[in-house]
């Protein structure tokens, strides 16, 4: 699905964003060559490499989880690195040095893109079952 929406939002936005909400919520075409919020820019080899290590780690944790809702989580954390990963590899010019599409953009936070928002969903969810299942103090 990321990498699907970034197709679309490269050849849709490309002439200039859409607004859904003026002031609030438009559609408008960026790269990144850092981590989240343009930060740590110019290490994309460096996070194309952290992202491929955390994927295959969830990768071989996911079948030793019972837990639903932690499978789940985990699950769209490495399909959210994966979908980066996936622009760091196909998107640049080098090796690992391409920039990441993202093109949902609120006026009052950074833009971001599918595969932001299935990470950011996957540890709301880990840490959400961290609290429903914490072991009461003895």
């Amino acid at each position: 699905m990321d990498q699907l929406t970034k197709v679309w939002a490269v050849a849709a936005l490309s002439d200039g964003p859409i607004v859904l909400i003026d002031g609030f919520l438009q559609l408008r075409l960026t790269r990144n060559p850092g981590a989240a919020f343009s930060s740590f820019t110019g290490g994309g080899a460096f996070l194309a490499v952290i992202a491929a290590i955390v994927a295959v780690a969830i990768g071989f944790l996911l079948p030793l989880i019972e837990e639903r809702l932690e499978r789940v989580a985990l699950a769209l954390v490495m399909g959210g690195a994966l979908g980066n990963f996936t622009d760091r590899i196909f998107r640049g010019d080098g090796f690992l040095d391409g920039a990441v599409v993202d093109f949902i953009d609120f006026s009052f936070f950074p833009t971001f893109n599918a595969a932001d928002s299935a990470i950011s969903i996957g540890v709301v969810l880990m840490l959400l079952s961290v609290v429903l299942h914490k072991e009461p103090a003895t």
